[in-house]
């Protein structure tokens, strides 16, 4: 996942920014004054008959990895405790780290106390380093780990620590071919320098190495012997893990470091071509499966911690957060069940059924009336609230959640208006029951510019702008891209003021209607102009407060030229069009 502090992580789509290398620097906690302050954590036993222990008692770790604030510990911790929670797992450990060590050791729950290596994360993440050369960043994290493993090695909250987040396979972002198989020769190695300098600090914590699939672990085992366990992230192939350890011949046990329901990466995609995301009963089972899967392999799976107590509500959050904004869903009671062994007595959440959209074709007008059909039952018999929510994540990469007015219509239809900008979008429905608990069910729908009655007479016109960007991106952004009768290719002017584009009809023709089909650069002022030979233009519209999407609307003119002439830009990058359509 790319690289998150101690606070919340991302996933690989969604799920939280990312960021650089935690702070380096001096030390601002306390050193711990003696040993007994702490634990003395242990892997004992023989091959395939391993077990983990602190102060010599059997430990399990049934664990989460923990998204919010540090400083929001002591608020959190109780609930933790009442899931049966025992472990949390953090991404990163530096001077915000104490805060959340303390709450966790007075609340009886132990840290896996993280350390982020370039590049992390996994598939779309950055970073890249040159581990056979990069001798100055190297000797940077040999110093800085040590460091914090001094200060806190004494800490009752440690449980082990954990060097790097899915880096192994990160490094194909980086590399190929055979110097990718060196690099990963080369990072694992250095994980094993780290772990040699973390054991020469603190004998008594374990260590481990996290990455996001099996296939890493040939490298540990050949260039990081002096690791005291594997670490894994598995969501839907968390249960072929078992099968792999046995078949790779490995003689160390290994902990989950992350696992749930599946991922983006892991579901087919749905009929508007994106990732179909699970329902909240279906993520709920993936909880309950992979738990089972880790207990299944006895003797070797010391345990896990699940993605993700996370509080964030946006797209990441609704995918995999176990209480986004705070509000436990089912798989909340799915982790509680696994790791205490009942919910009984609990207000569980609403479950939503079945989430369709009504008279669906597979395309909605832009700005349009939008008609969700719902069934939900509440186990609980609570009064039921319903709200509506939009995101474009697969239009724009925006992870944020937008409330729609919804009118409910009752028996489970609430309509709300379409959003106005074209292009594939997420709709949720969000049920709360007033007791602390929802259900999210999501479906995505492809907003289209609405219809219009007549001719495209711009259509496949030639075309001409004041300028355009030509290359990087989806680039060359050329002005007959907005007159092509695609809403997936664009026109792109520099990031100037003024731009214009216009398109030659081949005579002096009369229309009724334009529509402009804005990319995200929309125009915050702009004109229609129409001209009989290109160089007198009349004005027969002016906008002053556009706000990007559709512009649509009626308007009569004729000439052989038809122009849109931008005069204020509504972002700081150039106007862009995907569409410039003008009607008779």
């Amino acid at each position: 996942m790319p690289r998150p502090s101690t606070t919340a992580p991302t996933r690989r789509t969604a799920v939280l920014a990312s960021a650089g290398l935690l702070a380096a620097g001096v030390l601002a906690v306390p050193a711990q004054q003696a040993h007994a302050a702490g634990s003395v954590v242990k892997v004992t036993g023989s091959q395939g008959n391993w077990q983990l222990t602190v102060d010599g008692a059997p430990f399990q770790l049934k664990g989460v990895t923990w998204g919010p604030s540090p400083s929001d510990a002591d608020k959190y911790m109780p609930d933790l405790r009442s899931m049966g929670v025992n472990t949390i797992r953090t991404w990163g450990t530096d001077a915000s780290s104490k805060p959340l060590l303390d709450s966790a050791a007075a609340h009886g729950i132990k840290v896996v106390a993280g350390f982020w290596l370039q590049p992390g994360g996994g598939p779309g993440s950055g970073g890249c380093v040159n581990y056979r050369t990069d001798t100055s960043y190297k000797n940077q994290m040999l110093e800085e780990f040590p460091k914090w493993v001094s200060a806190y090695k004494d800490h009752p909250g440690v449980l082990m620590w954990n060097v790097g987040n899915e880096s192994v396979l990160g490094l194909q972002n980086c590399y190929q071919g055979a110097e990718l198989e060196a690099q990963r020769d080369a990072y694992t190695s250095f994980v094993n320098d780290i772990t040699k300098k973390i054991h020469a600090v603190d004998p008594h914590h374990p260590v481990t190495s996290t990455d996001a699939w099996v296939g890493a672990w040939p490298y540990y085992k050949k260039n990081a012997p002096d690791l005291d366990l594997y670490a894994v992230n598995a969501y839907d192939a968390v249960c072929g893990i078992k099968s792999a350890w046995e078949q790779g011949g490995y003689t160390k046990p290994y902990i989950v470091t992350e696992t749930g329901p599946a991922g983006e990466w892991e579901v087919p995609d749905d009929a508007n071509g994106v990732p179909t995301e699970p329902t909240d009963r279906a993520k709920a089972e993936g909880y309950t499966k992979a738990w089972n899967c880790v207990t299944g392999h006895r003797g070797v799976a010391l345990g896990a911690t699940v993605f993700h107590y996370g509080t964030e509500y946006d797209f990441g959050g609704i995918w995999f957060n176990l209480l986004p904004a705070g509000q436990k869903r089912l798989s909340y009671y799915a982790v509680k069940k696994a790791y205490k062994g009942s919910t009984a007595g609990d207000n569980t959440p609403p479950v939503i059924t079945d989430l369709s959209v009504e008279g669906d074709s597979g395309k909605v007008p832009a700005g349009g009336a939008l008609t969700l059909n719902t069934k939900v039952t509440d186990p609980d018999g609570d009064s039921l609230s319903y709200e509506v929510l939009a995101n474009s994540m697969y239009l724009d990469k925006s992870k944020e959640l937008t409330p729609l007015r919804a009118t409910d219509l009752g028996s489970g239809r609430l309509k709300v208006t379409a959003p106005d900008r074209p292009g594939l979008w997420k709709m949720y429905v969000k049920v709360t029951d007033g007791k602390g608990n929802v259900g999210v069910e999501t479906r995505s729908v492809r907003v289209v510019p609405p219809p219009v009655n007549g001719t495209n007479i711009a259509l496949g016109k030639p075309a001409t702008a004041s300028s355009f960007q030509p290359g990087s991106g989806d680039f060359p952004c050329p002005a007959a891209n907005a007159v092509d009768g695609r809403n997936t290719t664009r026109w792109a002017a520099d990031w100037s003021d003024p731009q214009w584009l216009q398109v030659d009809l081949g005579s002096v023709t009369s229309f009724k209607h334009v529509q402009l089909n804005w990319e995200a650069a929309y125009a915050k002022a702009y004109t229609i102009q129409t001209s009989d030979d290109g160089r007198t233009w009349r004005t027969v519209r002016e906008v002053t407060d556009g706000n990007g999407g559709v512009d649509d609307f009626d308007v009569s003119g004729s000439g052989r030229y038809v122009r849109v002439h931008g005069t204020a830009r509504g972002t700081g990058y150039g106007y862009s069009l995907y569409e410039f359509g003008v009607y008779r």
